[in-house]
């Protein structure tokens, strides 16, 4: 086979890939309510829908990471209000993760790589009730040194992004 189909069938592969991939999930956003947006993915299994927010204020300042706070709809899974957190670094097992806003303090009970989530539905929706009442919301976590890392999110928005995820998933 000559160089110039060698090249051609490769190019041609990558296309094909690039393709297949870009039509397997698609993800777009469709609200955005001040500190808080609303996405949704179409994967091949369903669709997914989730309210998101990147921290005002993260600590210390020095560590800039690209952390988020998702409350997730996944309906082909049954799954309404999952709440997670990412705070662009490994978790360190060892430590837990919390969320605090105002009096209410709440644990993440599952911490896998980058990601925190609360095991019951009822206290996720005991969270999403505080969410929305509160006005900001504290995400303390420990990296894999041992070190603190405290993401603060404005929780403005908040209560019309949720809906729009969703209404956009219902």
């Amino acid at each position: 086979m000559s160089i110039i189909k060698k090249k051609l069938i490769l190019i041609l592969s990558f296309t094909l890939m690039f393709l297949i991939n870009s039509n397997a999930e698609e993800l777009k956003q469709i609200g955005k309510y001040k500190d808080w947006k609303t996405m949704i993915l179409i994967e091949p299994t369903g669709t997914v829908c989730f309210a998101q927010s990147s921290p005002v204020l993260q600590a210390p300042k020095s560590n800039k990471r690209d952390a988020r706070l998702f409350v997730t709809f996944r309906p082909s899974e049954k799954i309404t209000d999952e709440i997670s957190a990412s705070p662009g670094y490994d978790f360190n097992k060892k430590n837990s993760v919390t969320a605090t806003s105002g009096k209410n303090k709440i644990k993440f009970d599952i911490i896998q790589q980058r990601f925190a989530w609360i095991a019951d539905n009822k206290i996720e929706k005991k969270m999403v009730k505080v969410m929305k009442k509160g006005s900001r919301i504290m995400i303390t976590g420990y990296n894999q040194k041992g070190s603190q890392t405290i993401d603060h999110y404005s929780l403005l928005g908040f209560t019309k992004a949720y809906n729009a995820a969703k209404k956009a998933c219902s």
